[in-house]
């Protein structure tokens, strides 16, 4: 590893955040002092040595930089890696950085459109709606007179998170090859996977696609807004999209509450988001409050796709029947589906896994949104499953960070909206639906394709085994047991009784010996003689029994 000077910095950031947290139950829970090795000999200051909340931690990730509150968020899916307080205060995790001044966005915009500013629009305002770690955003107007939203990504962005990602990969690395819990925990894997989701969400171009994709498949929902983008304005560093009028869900006050009936955008914006999840396979992986938006008309407005995710069809299928039985409080269903799409090792404890989760679910009954919470659920489940052995699908990780924020903005807007009850009336209209939609033939061709093939085939397989059959040369061959060790094992059985009888003989008859006077070999009692070798046979064959069959049961 080659730690050059300019890099200090960044490596000395980093081992700080590390010390500072090194006697929290963070580091204990996620990796058992993983990182302790690397720092062993460095005194801990005052500040490390005391009580540090998840909430500092947050705090500290925003000082650190975008690159790390982006792995501040990526590590909210990773209950494997750390205690349920941090999980659940990293999903909220928000940036909230300094404003790009007006100049350098003005430069950004001009070389990435090709003209000036005052061409491309008819205005441009100086002061900025929002500012995050990876962008800026400011309301401006085209020459059409369509107000429109521009995102500006923060200059030389790309080239600080792939600095600070490369140290942190130096970093990572070092820690696998030097401790075995950090190689257990595969930090270096972890590192890879949040480098995917951070260069993703660094194209502009690649969100423009997901609004448009995710546009498309809530178009029938009449309360949920998407903002399309304008492509003719838009490149990886720019994305001008439709100006939303609203305000942030968390700044909904108590008078607004008290006078809007909220029910109905809140029963849209649950099944717009099971349609994303179970339908489509294409969700907005990141609703956090400051990205769902009240507009002025009363439509809720879903904000930055940079994060999507992603769910197979089969993952689809168990994500119905898992949120069905949590809908039902069948904690029984829910730990079989969760087992279902999980693996785990050797040790799992399968049975404390389902004792856990079922008391989860039970607990669960009888709730409104404020206390119901199925994305702090499924992540307290997720951290079940990692204590057991049990490692569950990913996605489901991003499920729980997708369910909990989702949770929080029903509380927001409908504290006594029966959640429990609504989705369960949603995922049993989606079931018909989904089943309606697998019976269309289309989705029959791959079947019809294999029941060709078996078609084709099937005469002359038949044709082979009733010749065999005929022949009498039809063989079934069974992978059971190795005959060969299990033939020798009784040997070894037969052989050790045997010897175990003649040693018995010899020391019975040696006794027996033992009143005949005078009668010796080389000058020693025949009985004796007689005893001492059947001991010498008893040592061997204990011998053979403890040391040989250690050999015996490592060639299985």
């Amino acid at each position: 590893m080659n730690i050059i000077p300019e890099n200090l910095k960044k490596y000395q950031k980093f081992i700080s955040l590390v010390l500072k947290y090194r006697n929290s139950d963070i580091l204990s829970a996620a990796s058992d002092k993983a990182l302790d090795e690397l720092a062993e000999d460095q005194e801990l200051s005052e500040e490390s040595n005391r009580y540090t909340s998840p909430e500092e931690l947050v705090e500290d990730l925003k000082n650190m930089g975008p690159t790390y509150v982006k792995i501040g968020q990526t590590l909210s899916t990773r209950p494997d890696l750390l205690p349920e307080p941090y999980l659940l205060a990293l999903a909220s995790l928000q940036d909230d950085v300094e404003e790009i001044p007006y100049s350098e966005i003005q430069k950004i915009v001009e070389e990435e459109l090709g003209t000036k500013i005052s061409k491309a629009f008819l205005s441009f305002d100086i002061q900025p709606l929002a500012s995050a770690s990876i962008g800026q955003v400011h309301k401006a107007v085209l020459r059409s007179g369509k107000e429109v939203a521009v995102k500006i990504q923060r200059p030389g962005i790309r080239k600080n998170f792939l600095e600070d990602l490369d140290t942190l990969k130096e970093l990572s690395d070092l820690a696998v090859k030097h401790s075995k819990t950090a190689k257990k925990y595969g930090i270096n894997d972890v590192l890879d996977e949040m480098r995917h989701i951070l260069i993703h969400e660094l194209d502009y171009n690649r969100e423009a696609q997901n609004l448009i994709a995710l546009g498309k498949n809530l178009e029938k929902f009449e309360h949920i807004v998407i903002p399309q983008p304008v492509l003719d304005y838009s490149t990886s560093k720019i994305l001008t999209m439709d100006f939303v009028d609203g305000q942030k869900i968390t700044s909904v006050h108590g008078i607004q509450k008290t006078e809007t009936d909220f029910s109905v955008l809140i029963d849209e914006l649950v099944e717009a988001y099971l349609q994303q999840i179970i339908f489509d396979g294409f969700a907005h992986a990141d609703p956090h409050p400051g990205n769902v938006h009240l507009t002025k008309d009363r439509k809720i407005a879903l904000m930055d796709l940079g994060m999507v995710a992603k769910f197979s069809p089969n993952l689809q299928e168990q994500i119905l029947k898992l949120l069905i039985a949590i809908s039902k409080y069948n904690g029984e269903e829910v730990s079989k589906v969760l087992l279902e799409i999980s693996q785990d090792d050797k040790n799992a404890d399968i049975i404390g896994f389902k004792k856990e989760i079922n008391r989860i679910v039970l607990d669960s009954q009888n709730r409104n949104a404020a206390e119901m919470q199925t994305g702090k659920m499924l992540i307290r489940m997720n951290k079940i499953a990692a204590e057991k052995g049990i490692r569950i699908a990913v996605e489901l990780n991003i499920l729980g960070k997708i369910l909990l924020n989702l949770d929080q903005i029903v509380a927001v807007l409908a504290p006594q909206y029966d959640l429990a009850e609504s989705m369960k009336q949603i995922l049993e209209k989606m079931m018909v639906k989904k089943m309606a939609h697998e019976a269309q033939p289309e989705n029959f061709f791959a079947q019809l394709i294999e029941t060709k093939k078996l078609a084709e085939n099937l005469p002359e397989r038949l044709n082979k085994i009733t010749e065999n059959l005929a022949q009498n040369q039809f063989q079934l061959k069974i992978d059971a047991i190795d005959e060969e060790r299990f033939t020798d094992a009784f040997q070894k059985v037969a052989n050790r009784i045997s010897i175990a009888l003649i040693i018995a003989a010899l020391i019975i008859g040696s006794s027996l010996l033992m009143r005949v006077p005078n009668f010796q070999i080389f000058g020693i009692s025949i009985a004796m003689f007689f005893f001492i070798i059947a001991s010498v046979f008893g040592l061997w064959l204990a011998y053979k029994m403890v040391m040989k069959d250690e050999d015996f049961k490592r060639k299985k």
